[in-house]
Order: C-alpha cells, then sequence, then structure tokens
C-alpha cells in the first residue's frame, strides 16, 4: 500500500518515473542503481537520515522500482514511499561497516536473481553516496558487467520543477524570510554567535504561515569579520563586535525543498569598498534577472552579472549561481546547472536558481542572493522577500 506521508500524488511520481526511463533508454542504460538520497525521494518518496550507510532504488525499464538498504530503514521505506512491501529488501545489519564484507554482495545477489546481472547497468558514479568500493565490488561480483556513468540520469529530470514543487518552495521562502526578520532584529555587539544561531535554528524550524520547517542541507553559515573571507565557515562560541560584517548563508526548506537566501548584517560602519561592492552586486542582480527568461542560457544570465562588476571594477572568480530545490545534506544544489559564463543551459519555466554572486575579499565577506524561479514568459519569480541592502546596525 502506498503510504498516506507521500509529498505528492501518485501520478506524479509515474510521470517522474515515466521521465526517468525515457532518458535512460537515451543513455542505452537497462538498470539504473540510484544512491543519491535527493533522487530516491524525487523517484519514490523515501525520506530518512539513512544515506550514511549504504542504501539504493533500483530502477528498471518495466518492473517496479526496488528500494534496498538498512534492514531498520526498510521499515521507514515502507511508511514514506509508494511502493509495494515486495519491493523493499534489506540486507543483513552485519554488512554494515564490516571491513570482512561489502553491502554491495548483497545488492547484487539481488540483481542475479532478477536476472538484471547481464544487464547494462547504472550508476550515479559522481556522488556523496557511491564510493569506488561500491563500484570494485559490484564489478567483483559481476565478472564482465557492463557499467555506464549515470550520474545526471535522475538530477536532469528534476530540473523543471511541478506546481506542487514549487508551492513548497514558497513555502520554504516564507521560513527564509521570518528566518532573516529574526536575525535583523537580535544581532547586535555582544551577542555569542552560538546563540545566534540556535535562533536560526528555531526559527528555521518553527517554520511560517501553520507550515513547520525542515532540516536544510547546509548547517547556517554565519562567519564574521575577516572570518567572512572565508565562503563556508560555520560558526562558533564567540560574541559579535561592532566593526565587523556577518553574512547569513541559510535556507527556508519544507519538505526537502530550500529556499536559500544569504544576506550581511553589519555592525557599526562598513567600509566604502564594502559599499562600492554593494552597489554593483544590486545593480548586477537586476542585470542578471533582467536576463533570466525562458530561451536565454544560464551563461547568458551570468555574462550579464559579470559585465555589470567589470563596470564597477569588482572582481569575482567563482560562479554566481546554480540550480537548486530538494535536496539532502551535504549540499542543497542539484548539481546540473551553474550561472556562469559559458554554460549552455537552455532555461525553461520552472526551472529554479539559487543567484549567488557573494563577494570575499581578504578582510570581509559580503553576501546578497535570491532564489528564482523562472516564469513562462516574463520576469523571474524571486520567491522570498527579504531586503536585498546590507544591514547596518550601529
Amino acid at each position: 500500500m502506498p503510504s498516506l506521508r507521500l509529498p505528492f500524488t501518485l501520478s506524479e511520481y509515474y510521470g517522474r518515473l515515466d521521465a526517468t526511463r525515457r532518458a535512460m533508454q537515451t543513455h542505452g542504460i537497462d538498470i539504473l542503481i540510484v544512491t543519491n538520497p535527493s533522487n530516491m525521494h524525487w523517484l519514490t518518496g523515501y525520506d530518512g537520515w539513512s544515506f550514511y550507510v549504504h542504501q539504493a532504488v533500483i530502477v528498471s525499464l518495466t518492473d517496479e522500482p526496488q528500494w534496498w538498504g538498512r534492514p531498520m530503514d526498510a521499515v521507514g521505506a515502507q511508511m514514506t514511499t509508494w511502493l509495494a512491501d515486495d519491493s523493499i529488501h534489506s540486507y543483513p545489519d552485519d554488512y554494515v561497516q564490516n571491513p570482512e564484507k561489502h553491502a554491495y554482495q548483497h545488492l547484487c545477489a539481488i540483481l542475479r536473481a532478477k536476472g538484471w546481472d547481464q544487464r547494462r547497468i547504472g550508476v550515479e558514479m559522481d556522488n556523496y553516496y557511491f564510493t569506488a568500493a561500491c563500484l570494485e565490488t559490484l564489478r567483483a561480483e559481476i565478472p564482465g558487467v557492463s557499467v555506464a556513468d549515470a550520474t545526471s540520469i535522475v538530477t536532469w529530470q528534476r530540473s523543471v520543477k511541478s506546481e506542487a514543487e514549487i508551492e513548497y518552495m514558497r513555502r520554504a521562502a516564507r521560513i527564509i524570510e521570518k528566518t532573516h526578520e529574526r536575525i535583523r532584529e537580535i544581532t547586535e555587539p555582544g551577542l555569542r554567535k552560538n546563540e545566534l544561531v540556535a535562533e536560526i535554528f528555531a526559527s528555521l524550524t518553527r517554520g511560517a504561515d501553520g507550515y513547520g520547517g525542515d532540516y536544510s542541507a547546509i548547517v547556517p553559515l554565519t562567519p564574521s569579520g575577516r572570518d567572512a573571507a572565508a565562503a563556508h565557515l560555520t560558526w562558533d562560541d564567540r560574541p559579535l563586535i561592532a566593526g565587523e560584517g556577518t553574512f547569513f548563508e541559510i535556507a527556508g526548506c519544507y519538505r526537502r525543498y530550500h529556499c536559500p537566501i544569504s544576506r550581511t548584517v553589519y555592525l557599526g560602519t562598513p567600509p566604502d569598498e564594502m559599499l562600492r561592492a554593494q552597489e554593483a552586486v544590486l545593480e548586477g542582480l537586476e542585470a542578471g534577472l533582467a536576463t533570466a527568461r525562458p530561451g536565454n542560457t544560464c551563461g547568458e544570465v551570468a555574462e550579464a552579472f559579470f559585465a555589470v562588476l567589470k563596470k564597477h571594477g569588482v572582481e569575482k572568480s567563482s560562479r554566481a549561481g546554480y540550480s537548486v530545490g530538494l535536496s539532502y545534506p551535504p549540499d542543497w544544489g542539484e548539481h546540473t546547472m551553474s550561472i556562469r559564463p559559458g554554460d549552455r543551459s537552455i532555461l525553461t519555466a520552472n526551472m529554479t536558481f539559487h543567484f549567488m554572486p557573494a563577494i570575499w575579499t581578504p578582510e570581509w565577506g559580503l553576501e546578497i542572493t535570491e532564489t528564482f524561479r523562472i516564469t513562462e514568459d516574463g520576469a523571474p519569480e524571486c520567491l522570498a522577500n527579504v531586503p536585498r541592502e546590507l544591514c547596518v546596525k550601529p
């Protein structure tokens, strides 16, 4: 019986499965081993903090997908997926972190039992959850197996969001609006950073408009002062001090769908260089968003943004954004499209992006970002409404 907790209709899941199978056929893949938990969730609804052990969804061109994982997590698969009980498999728990055996030995036995071991098998080579040992075990257990890199087969199918997915991202946007409001309210000299982050977590999980928040795929990134020159530092227990800026890279999350929004708060008088950078970023954001129309490319959005930075004499060497939506730790990006010069991905209605034109210098960092949706024929929809300007507090 399908779980009553499914976040989407069965017809939507069937459509996702059909799209995945068409992509498999295009790439000559008969059996797809899906290990990215975001892709597992998108295909079946499976939701659990179990991605630290081996698990997968196996997709064939004909049969119902098969969920495979640890025995205690098979119960979660019964509770959260639309799959029949006989499509849920588990390996004995002594396979877990056992140097004498590997869980993929058990998975290969399932493939052999179904006659799938002689088919061309696709695996998600370049993701966090499929290891070198997985590949070596697969090849050792099925000699002569034909293995293809299928890293992007499912992720690209997720690029264009359904109306239900967009609605979840809008709910995440309401959550992030409330959280940035709370940050602006309480940030002041003397407040310890861990106490500030505790308030951020409370707001993110409390939610907004009657919808509770989920955990986001990245913890709050909140470096201050010179630490903010580093893009991905988290927090400590030191107090905030006057004369420093802090950027807050956080995301609202609802049912695994993210709306990241970054803003910067400065305690005291910001340096002129930071204010000049802000002027360039704000103008560049508008130029990029004006280019974010169906039929244009990700690269053209980036080129519009970087042209403004060049005009202002502001340098940025990293990309300016990426596709975003459903995700699990350690990253909320979808690992498909990037807002950077040369990316030829064509924009289509209901694609969603985190436009992330952060500036990091040796002395400080400035982050002002937007998550937006490509609309059918007009300006993109910025999902959250948070003041972009540097929040200056005396």
